[in-house]
């Protein structure tokens, strides 16, 4: 299943990539700048998915306590982490020619900012020996209230002065369907990607704990 999204990934990147340079016209006041666009969006987006997963497994790990919902809590976090913290970076490269400024405290960014630090936080605390025994629900009850942030970061640029444009706006951002086609295509294959990382991160945790098991057991040495 890994392997079956890695490739489906790799099949809707090449044509995702060709939809951005050779199908997607380019836009005309921030001219070819504009196509990190079909980068920043998808990764800000499966961000949001990811972190939406933190929640749920959360959610269930504190109505069941199974293992394997905190190793999934764990896999979508550092994916989630991963991704948003790409989208910033892919975000101050877009905004350093159109804005003049790597970075503005814009309440979009300001809020993507603050969601980024409290899961870098969540992974800080999940790494360290604090806890004991009640570290995966300490851990699943912050997975919950971190979710908190992610509504705002979303709808920021539309509630708020914001000069981050809101691209599911009332009129579709201002863009052309060729633009809107290319994005599709471009979040089809950030999200094989993700499922394929996350699907990955998920299987080594569980060998990772299998392994522990075993050694603590005597089974095997360390």
């Amino acid at each position: 299943m890994i392997q079956l999204f890695a490739l489906a990934a790799a099949a809707f990147a090449i044509l995702a990539q060709w939809a951005v340079w050779f199908y997607a016209p380019v836009e005309t006041s921030m001219g070819v700048v504009q196509k990190i666009f079909y980068t920043h969006l998808p990764m800000a987006w499966w961000s949001f998915v990811s972190f939406f997963v933190v929640f749920i497994a959360s959610i269930l790990y504190l109505a069941r306590r199974r293992d394997n919902y905190a190793r999934i809590a764990g896999a979508a976090c550092e994916v989630g982490v991963l991704f948003s913290g790409l989208a910033l970076a892919t975000g101050m490269c877009w905004a350093r020619p159109i804005w003049n400024v790597w970075w503005t405290w814009d309440p979009r960014l300001t809020t993507t900012l603050v969601m980024w630090f409290v899961y870098a936080a969540y992974l800080l605390l999940r790494a360290s020996d604090v806890g004991g025994g009640r570290k995966e629900a300490v851990l699943a009850v912050l997975g919950v209230v971190a979710f908190l942030d992610v509504p705002l970061v979303f709808v920021s640029a539309r509630y708020w002065r914001s000069i981050h444009p809101a691209v599911f706006g009332p009129q579709g951002g201002g863009m052309e369907p060729e633009m809107w086609r290319a994005m599709i295509a471009n979040l089809v294959a950030m999200g094989c990607l993700w499922l394929a990382i996350l699907l990955a991160r998920v299987r080594q945790l569980a060998a990772g704990a299998t392994l522990s098991a075993l050694v603590r057991h005597g089974a095997i040495r360390d």
